[in-house]
């Protein structure tokens, strides 16, 4: 362990993708910068498969080539089941680009990785500022970055600015299997994801092949159905000694058969013991603001999303990466502090709500089986809304050539729809909250927060996705390899060049 110094110009909070990230980001512009990560690496954590724009992310900072030599479980798209009427849906990262695969990770090796990563790039690191020996010290300094998970260090103790989103608290509980069945074997599909809904809508399961040898299978649920399903089979089976593994189980081969099937002849880990399933909140929430006065937050110390379309890691890199460019160009001069913690806040917040609401529109479908809310009433299958999803939910919409406004445009409009009691009703409902924001930056306050999390609020919902969709904070089209940087905030778009790391007026 490096010793840890007195002062650094830059801290950061947090060792996991979005603090390695930002810090690697940060010392290969020559800043001083001191990254404190209170857990012993590598260490397990949840959230295992990647969108496409991580490719570009990774690109960015050289760590492309690591990772894909790592041996991480190649992910060519991914199948979603919405209701069992209709054919499932696939986002095919291939479609348009050969090179836009990802990768399933075991988020233990794929972390430890980058944190190493970022141990090269010529700074002290250190995995813990208060040792195990009892020793501690005091560290100054310029910026933070608060990239410390979910205890969200800032936000929850300081700031007091977190949100928690009524109709999205669920809890998840999740193992890992062996010898499973393939989607789609013998397929240019073979090996994507698969996840399906829950046929009572009570919610979804994920099927995640990783890099250890295993698949991560879990089941996600909304925290009042899960609590009185598990008290009604705990009257049933009395003193179960696995009770959480037989309601695991016992909702798989109820409630998602497509599951079912990939797991006929599967052994999971663990059976009958309490290490086999694991079980935590999966409450989704967001900050009313993620910069400040020196500060940022980043990943899932701001915000976090129900994770249908696995959102984590890529939001956390988003957040890494506007937190290194705003405070490189708070340091240099180019804009005042005021204007990069702006701009900051105005980035992650469009990220976060965009994947937000396209969550909420996927999760209507989810909780509605037998509606058409994603897909007409004479359609078989839902290709329509994977279409005009696409840039969002592979992320390409914040990294990487493949977006075009219209695409952006076209897909927030459909979750508007969506989310409107009728389609019909949609477009009229939407010119109730036309100046939500400013047009050149996206702000989201304590009011405007509770309506967006009101289920309620549908006409809030439309109306955002309405503004969104004019892409006032992008400029088109994109030609760079990355586009991070046309996306433009207040004026300002990013540069993120090496050794030009920074903010400059479109």
């Amino acid at each position: 362990m490096s010793t840890v110094p007195a002062s650094t110009q830059i801290l950061v909070i947090g060792g996991g993708p979005g603090g390695s990230y930002a810090a690697t980001v940060l010392a290969r512009e020559g800043f001083s910068v001191v990254l404190l990560e209170a857990a012993k690496f590598p260490r397990y954590h949840i959230g295992e498969s990647l969108l496409p724009a991580a490719r570009h992310f990774l690109r960015l900072i050289d760590a492309e080539d690591a990772v894909a030599a790592y041996g991480f479980t190649y992910k060519p798209g991914a199948a979603v089941k919405l209701t069992q009427a209709k054919r499932e849906g696939y986002s095919d990262f291939n479609e348009i680009d050969p090179r836009n695969s990802t990768w399933n990770v075991y988020r233990a090796d794929f972390d430890e990785l980058l944190l190493r990563h970022a141990s090269k790039n010529g700074r002290p690191i250190a995995a813990s500022w208060v040792a195990q020996s009892g020793s501690e010290g005091r560290i100054s300094f310029d910026y933070v970055v608060d990239a410390s998970g979910r205890n969200g260090i800032m936000s929850t103790k300081y700031l007091k600015n977190r949100y928690y989103i009524k109709n999205l608290q669920n809890v998840a509980c999740w193992g890992y299997w062996e010898n499973s069945g393939v989607y789609k074997p013998g397929t240019v599909r073979e090996n994507a994801i698969w996840v399906e809904s829950l046929t009572d809508g009570s919610g979804w399961t994920w099927y995640i092949p990783v890099n250890n040898g295993s698949v991560s299978v879990g089941v996600v649920m909304n925290q009042d159905i899960s609590s009185e399903k598990r008290r009604a089979l705990r009257e049933v089976e009395g003193g179960h000694p696995h009770l959480l593994q037989k309601y695991y189980l016992d909702e798989i081969k109820k409630h998602a058969p497509g599951l079912s099937k990939l797991l006929e002849g599967a052994k999971l880990r663990g059976m009958d013991t309490s290490e086999g399933i694991k079980l935590a909140s999966d409450f989704s929430y967001a900050a009313t603001n993620y910069a400040g006065d020196h500060f940022r937050l980043v990943g899932d110390a701001g915000g976090f999303i129900d994770p249908y379309f696995s959102t984590g890691v890529h939001i956390a890199l988003v957040g890494g990466l506007s937190a290194a460019v705003t405070i490189a160009a708070s340091i240099r001069g180019s804009v005042s502090e005021d204007e990069a913690s702006r701009w900051h806040s105005s980035r992650v917040t469009t990220t976060y709500t965009r994947m937000f609401l396209t969550v909420l529109s996927a999760s209507k479908q989810i909780r509605n089986q037998s509606q058409h809310v994603t897909s007409g009433p004479d359609c078989d299958n839902y290709d329509h809304a994977f279409v005009v999803w696409r840039a969002i939910i592979q992320g390409t919409v914040d990294a990487g050539q493949i977006f075009t406004k219209d695409e952006l445009q076209e897909g927030m409009l459909f979750c508007g729809r969506t989310l409107a009691p009728t389609w019909e009703e949609a477009d009229a409902v939407a010119k109730l909250d036309a100046n939500i924001g400013s047009t050149s930056g996206l702000v989201l306050g304590k009011e405007e927060l509770e309506r967006l999390f009101d289920p309620n609020e549908y006409e809030f919902k439309v109306a955002l996705c309405e503004v969104i969709s004019r892409g006032e904070q992008t400029v088109t089209p994109f030609t760079t390899s990355f586009n991070f940087s046309p996306e433009t905030h207040y004026g300002l778009r990013a540069v993120v060049e090496r050794g030009q790391l920074g903010l400059v007026p479109v």
